[in-house]
């Protein structure tokens, strides 16, 4: 939808978000002009649905249903407009038909309506509405959020206030029902990847809040028609190989980027921006502690973000979402698909300032379409946890990135690499999602798997369960990469740590498309050569490499099986040449 982009709030402005105050926004106002629609996606424009035939309410429900499976489990209409996204508008009664109409439409299907906003277009009014799929014990919309920023931004405490209800008591009361180890506790620093859960029903309610007991996650995942996985990782800098395992290997829908609004923005805070751009994972930030930022650090830290979102190598159009209309605003446009929104949340944990915005993003933020491509695929599911369940057996985590498997079928499922690059049969005795025993899993959904006959030493993370048609042990691959910082030179037999997908091990630099060596800025064709194992990789995969810091981002172009000769990058005659060392100075 077109708007003005908000530019970095002024000093006025800031205090009235930073002492708590509510800007004013009203929801009825004038109605954009929309783009043209288009028959894929979960939006549908609809100038009036009043009093249908029989005949065309068939029709109409047919529509809903496939917008619905479009927006998996949900959908938009616009109702007030015309196909080509003008807003033309209703009078009250035609607009009260109309509603009642697709609430009828709704109730076949098993889903519930809720207005968003109402605004006026040119001969009456308009009106967005969302339909959600009610929920159900098998099916539920899921979307998963990687939570990432500097130390002490306040990412736990957010997790922990978002899913629990309850306000930080400023002393870290919050974020303790997110950390999972005791060293965690005392020093509250997070190190290990935690996984929490927001359950909201048709309504767009939070389910996880209770006023007896906190809900456990087969009861919120029962009462849930969509649910948020928020992957919790760690802030500081000696823990970022677990935080970009955690990017790649939980395959997040969208990256939460958490500013402290006390200490700006920080070296470590643009390592995690240029870690959610290099794997194209849509983000939006929110600044916290605002209620104990002082003015001018806060500008600052606005005007910083705002300066890094419009640079050249970025090119984003940050929005400073000051109110519920800019909620939904953003919720709409950040699914895009250039994905050149980011929305700014100022927000305290402590007062609850912004916390409400927040929800109704999170309510409102679509599913991606990466999703709804993976059901056509064969089965693919990437492990990123091990555990050994007394009395179960083999236990694995991860997600699921193509297909789908039913308790009962035997769909030819091998799971590997080994060390030694085979893979091996494999039997699924039962699934787990939220903790809660189902028959089935899809494709999109973190779900865990009893394993028959494996024993816990026998499977590690970044190993992979998927369809034997598909199974491939990849020792050399090709990629096009980008330099993003190195401090000398890269050349041939350079060894950084590779994170793609959910393997992550050591790569040596086998052969390049060109003579020269490789610096800052400079693009590439690429072969690389993993140093130990074979993985599981596949073209069109994004990844990172680093050594230490992260060093550059690439795209993996073709990948060789054991027995696939490899190519030659440089064909140029280099006999005689020993590319060495060049360090700078």
């Amino acid at each position: 939808m077109a708007q003005e982009w908000e530019e970095p709030v002024e000093g006025e402005e800031v205090e009235e978000l930073r002492v708590g105050k509510t800007v004013s926004c009203e929801m009825v106002g004038l109605a954009e002009a929309l783009q043209q629609e288009v028959e894929e996606g979960n939006c549908e424009y609809k100038w009036k649905l009043c009093d249908p035939t029989p005949e065309r309410l068939d029709k109409l429900v047919s529509q809903l249903k496939w917008r619905i499976e479009e927006g998996l489990g949900e959908a938009v209409y616009e109702i007030g407009f015309e196909d080509d996204g003008t807003p033309r508008g209703l009078s009250d009664e035609e607009m009260e038909k109309s509603l009642d109409t697709l609430k009828h439409m709704a109730a076949k299907l098993d889903s519930h309506v809720t207005v968003v906003r109402t605004s006026m277009g040119k001969e009456g009014k308009c009106a967005e509405v969302l339909v959600r799929h009610i929920a159900d014990m098998r099916h539920f919309m899921e979307l998963r959020i990687a939570v990432i920023g500097n130390v002490d931004a306040g990412k736990s405490t957010l997790i922990g206030v978002l899913t629990k209800g309850k306000l930080d008591n400023g002393r870290g009361s919050a974020r303790m029902n997110v950390f999972r180890y005791r060293h965690e506790a005392e020093n509250g620093r997070t190190s290990a990847i935690s996984l929490q859960i927001m359950g909201l029903d048709a309504k767009g309610d939070v389910v996880n809040y209770s006023s007896l007991r906190d809900p456990s996650w087969s009861e919120i995942a029962e009462k849930s028609s969509k649910i948020l996985t928020f992957v919790d990782l760690a802030g500081h800098e000696k823990y970022i190989k677990t935080t970009m395992f955690g990017m790649t290997a939980h395959v997040p829908d969208y990256a939460m980027v958490m500013v402290g609004g006390n200490m700006g923005v920080t070296k470590m805070t643009k390592e995690h921006l240029g870690l959610a751009l290099a794997l194209k994972i849509p983000f939006y930030i929110v600044i916290t502690k605002i209620d104990i930022a002082p003015e001018h650090v806060l500008k600052r830290t606005i005007d910083t973000l705002t300066k890094i979102l419009r640079s050249p190598g970025v090119r984003k159009m940050p929005m400073i979402c000051k109110c519920e209309e800019d909620a939904v605003t953003v919720a709409r446009s950040i699914g895009n698909s250039d994905g050149r929104v980011v929305p700014i949340f100022l927000t305290s944990c402590v007062k609850g300032d912004g916390l409400d915005h927040v929800r109704s993003f999170l309510n409102l933020l679509p599913a991606r379409q990466v999703e709804e491509v993976g059901k056509d695929q064969p089965f693919e599911f990437f492990i990123d946890d091990v555990y050994m369940v007394a009395g179960v057996g083999t236990v694995v985590a991860g997600t699921m990135t193509g297909g789908s498997f039913e308790l009962g079928t035997s769909p030819d499922l091998v799971m590997g690499p080994d060390g030694n690059g085979k893979y091996h049969p494999v039997v699924i005795k039962s699934i787990q999602n939220k903790r809660m025993p189902v028959k089935e899993a899809e494709c999109g959904q973190n779900v865990t798997f009893a394993l028959k006959k494996f024993r816990k030493n026998q499977v590690r993370k970044g190993m992979v369960i998927v369809h034997k048609s598909i199974a491939v042990a990849v020792r050399n691959f090709d990629a096009e990469v980008v330099i993003l910082h190195h401090s000398t030179t890269i050349q041939r037999n350079y060894q950084p740590m590779i994170h793609c997908l959910g393997s992550r091990q050591v790569a040596k630099i086998r052969d390049m498309n060109r003579d020269s060596v490789l610096r800052t800025g400079d693009k590439a064709r690429v072969g690389f050569t993993f140093m130990y194992r074979p993985e599981y990789v596949k073209e069109g995969a994004r990844f990172v490499f680093r050594e230490g810091k992260t060093k550059g981002m690439g795209k993996i172009v073709k990948v060789y099986a054991a027995e696939d000769e490899v190519e030659t990058l440089f064909h140029e005659e280099e006999e005689g040449t020993d590319v060495k060392s060049e360090e700078k100075g």
